[in-house]
């Protein structure tokens, strides 16, 4: 067991984290996801035996710091909503996370690619009640920076992942939906495809109640000397 510290409506809590799961090929549009699975095919990615499917993870890729470090030039992260699961049905809590993933290493197996690197995420969360009724419009943003600069990598609405009693579902038929978990439970389509910086940036926007939840980390390669 670890403990995740996070900060809820501006009080620091604790949440003793038991289980990492990452859900995939998670698009609510079956036809599109289908699309990508051939796209990534072509670059070698095996194709899924169901979609969505779930990835268990270590427990200590959990990383709330501003630096992942990764071997290679060939990783890069996606912004994802992330579900924590307390001690009680109520103990819920949303916030922003990256699957950041060593892109190279997915095409020979994507379980291993899947535990390689860390998996950063804000240490800020809503109360999964706060958003529940406007669940489908909380957007996702990241950014990817590059030759000194910040380029945008993804921005859309939630609801091009499968809807929460879906993924609901999805985790209770795969015996994942546990108190004293984590799950990464999705992400939204790339602007222009895979790019690979030495930072990236990842929002929550939540515009009817006007809240947002930011995290940023350095992607620092451990095989190119400072």
């Amino acid at each position: 067991m670890i403990s995740l510290p996070l900060t809820i409506n501006n009080e620091e809590k604790e949440i003793k984290v038991n289980h990492v799961y990452c859900i995939g090929y998670a698009g609510r549009n079956v036809e599109k996801t289908m699309e990508h699975i051939v796209e990534l095919e072509k670059i070698g990615v095996p194709r899924p035996e169901e979609i969505p499917t779930l990835y268990p993870v270590r427990k200590n890729s959990l990383n709330q710091t501003e630096e992942i470090e990764v071997l290679g030039g060939e990783s890069s992260g996606e912004a994802e909503i992330v579900l924590v699961f307390g001690d009680s049905d109520d103990d819920v809590y949303i916030t922003v996370g990256s699957d950041h993933t060593d892109r190279s290493l997915e095409t020979i197996d994507i379980n291993q690619s899947k535990q390689i690197c860390d998996k950063p995420l804000a240490q800020k969360a809503w109360k999964l009640n706060d958003v529940i009724d406007h669940w489908d419009d909380l957007i996702l943003t990241s950014q990817v920076y590059i030759n000194g600069e910040w380029q945008d990598y993804q921005k859309a609405k939630i609801n091009e992942i499968i809807p929460l009693d879906e993924i609901s579902s999805f985790l209770k038929k795969k015996n994942a939906l546990k108190k004293n978990s984590v799950v990464f439970s999705g992400t939204v389509p790339l602007l222009e495809g895979f790019k690979y910086g030495s930072g990236f940036k990842m929002a929550f926007i939540d515009k009817v109640r006007k809240d947002e939840i930011h995290a940023e980390y350095a992607i620092t390669r451990l095989d190119v000397e400072a």
